[in-house]
């Protein structure tokens, strides 16, 4: 543990790339096979389930350090962050440990899962007098599930490449599905993935890499005349690779999880391509005979299920759009060109039952523009445009060719700021994380809005059927830190209350919130849910009364 909450601590020290590589590099030559197995797990984002119940966590560390629950309250207010805030106010170790990585993680804190209250916090007592600040904080945070780390995957894909000696681009192929739940991590397993031999880590279920697009910001006539580019629609569902080689078929998700088992029907269909096949594509929820798939929410309620009833599956029917062919007849097909790829792509759908992404045509810029503004109607998020001639490459990268998203502009309304929470890592001490409301229904003037203010100030609920602010989105994103930093000001001059790390606010504030989806949703108070939310300006030139209104966002459900 201590080699490691070195690493953690040289990383977070630097913003300079070559000192993380080179941290990394020295951590991977010397730790132990089965520590380095686990510090790649960390490093490329896995995440263990939570072991521990944090307000366990905050007890025992209370107890520990001997003080009370207020203290520790306003010192969790002042760092913001729990495994911080623990690492602080505990007494120093009274004996050091010199166990490594993968023994803590084995033998002490996953099998914290499942044990009684009283046995997880003796061991947890146990744990923060063997381990220093610094390695109880990553103990704590390992704990919670909440491990993060600032630096990339691509950096620690490179970091390995050079210690390994192999490609960057194959390091990049043993990673996939690294931190895929079902998967072990071993020592067994590192020197698979350190090995000079090419086909070391070779699995048969495998998948590639993901390429990825570029947001596009510019005008689209920059990128050069029409004929250079495909373009196909932005499908709103889950990124996945279907892979297809020794009489199996495999699922695999963007995030690299093996979601296999959540698509059945897709299996099936898969069943008929040919051994060695490997295609890049969508998940989504598309009835038989409608024109346009069914929202992400529908799709997001089935993977949600542990078990895929009759019903669920009739409910949820999913397809697998296909627009890449990544491998054919186990030849990898990544360096040809994309027009080449998608030519063999239609041709081996031809008679298949799995559907393929359509081509968007256009004779100039104009067109694409005017298709790309019906994108909601057909149900998509805008358009994606390929180069010709790109290359398949591993992340978001434009050394291969270019992929560009094409979004249509978000959604957006006018909230009214009603809670905060502070943010996390450099943003620890500012609130950052806010949730927004609107009206239940427009007010009738201003002095009406200010009336339902006061009530709040006053602590006084609302009667039935009275104007009121109902919750409906949060968001934490889209300020700049001189934004967040005045706003911070606002929100301590204005609380109401305190709930732990959130904060009741008068409601003085109305912003510009932008989203890429809506859609009604009854586990909400408000009915709505929508998808990506963002602030998009502060409205100091609008009066609290003349913030959306709930009737406004059902509008945007209605013409969504």
């Amino acid at each position: 543990m201590r080699r490691f909450a070195a690493l953690f601590e040289a990383l977070d020290a630097s913003t300079a790339t070559g000192d993380k590589v080179d941290a990394l590099c020295g951590y991977f030559a010397q730790a132990p096979a089965a520590d380095a197995a686990w510090a790649v797990y960390f490093l490329a984002g896995g995440k263990p389930r939570q072991v521990v119940p944090s307000a366990l966590l905050r007890a025992t560390a209370c107890a520990q350090a001997g003080i009370d629950d207020w203290l520790f309250d306003e010192c969790y207010q002042a760092v913001g962050d729990l495994a911080e805030t623990i690492a602080h106010v505990l007494p120093p170790p009274a004996r050091r440990s010199d166990q490594g990585l993968a023994h803590w993680v084995e033998e002490r804190v996953l099998p914290l899962r499942g044990l009684a209250p009283d046995e997880q916090a003796a061991r947890l007592r146990q744990a923060f007098d063997e381990l220093d600040s610094a390695e109880r904080f990553l103990l704590v945070k390992l704990i919670g599930g909440g491990f993060r780390v600032g630096v990339s995957k691509l950096l620690v894909q490179r970091a390995l490449a050079l210690h390994a000696g192999v490609d960057p681009k194959l390091m990049a192929q043993r990673l996939m599905g690294w931190t895929d739940a079902r998967a072990s991590v071993s020592a067994a397993r590192w020197q698979q993935l350190v090995s000079d031999r090419p086909d070391a880590a070779a699995d048969a279920g495998q998948p590639y890499p993901f390429f990825l697009a570029h947001p596009l910001q510019a005008e689209p006539a920059t990128l050069g005349a029409v004929s250079d580019w495909l373009a196909e629609w932005k499908y709103d569902g889950i990124r996945a690779q279907l892979v297809r080689r020794a009489g199996g078929c495999w699922i695999w998700s963007r995030g690299e999880e093996l979601v296999t088992e959540r698509f059945p029907e897709i299996v099936a269909e898969a069943r008929s391509l040919p051994e060695g096949t490997v295609l890049d594509g969508e998940v989504l929820v598309w009835r038989e005979g409608e024109s346009a798939p069914a929202p992400f929410q529908r799709l997001q309620q089935r993977i949600g299920r542990k078990t895929l009833t009759k019903k669920v599956l009739a409910d949820a029917p999913v397809v697998f759009i296909a627009y890449d062919l990544l491998e054919a007849d186990g030849e990898d097909l990544r360096g040809q060109p994309q027009h080449q790829r998608r030519a063999r792509l239609q041709a081996l759908l031809q008679g298949q039952p799995l559907r393929l992404s359509p081509l968007v045509p256009a004779n100039d810029w104009h067109d694409w523009v005017a298709q790309r503004a019906r994108a909601r109607e057909k149900g998509v998020e805008g358009l994606m445009l390929k180069h010709r001639d790109a290359r398949y490459g591993s992340g978001r990268t434009k050394a291969d060719g270019t992929w560009w998203k094409w979004k249509v502009d978000p959604l957006t309304v006018d909230g009214v700021l009603i809670y905060a929470q502070a943010g996390h890592g450099r943003r620890a001490g500012v609130y950052t994380d806010y949730t927004f409301a609107v009206w239940s229904r427009p007010p009738r003037d201003a002095d009406e809005a200010r009336a339902v203010v006061e009530a709040i100030a006053a602590r006084r609920p609302p009667a039935p059927g009275a104007l009121q602010l109902v919750a409906f989105a949060k968001a934490y994103s889209g300020l700049t830190d001189a934004e967040f930093a005045q706003v911070d000001r606002i929100i301590r001059a204005h609380t109401l209350e305190k709930f732990g790390p959130v904060r009741s606010v008068r409601p003085t504030l109305v912003f510009e919130l932008g989203f890429e989806g809506i859609n009604r949703s009854p586990r909400h108070k408000s009915g709505i849910a929508v998808r990506f939310p963002r602030m998009l300006r502060i409205r100091h030139d609008k009066p609290l009364h003349e913030a959306d209104s709930l009737p406004t966002l059902q509008a945007l459900v209605d013409g969504a």
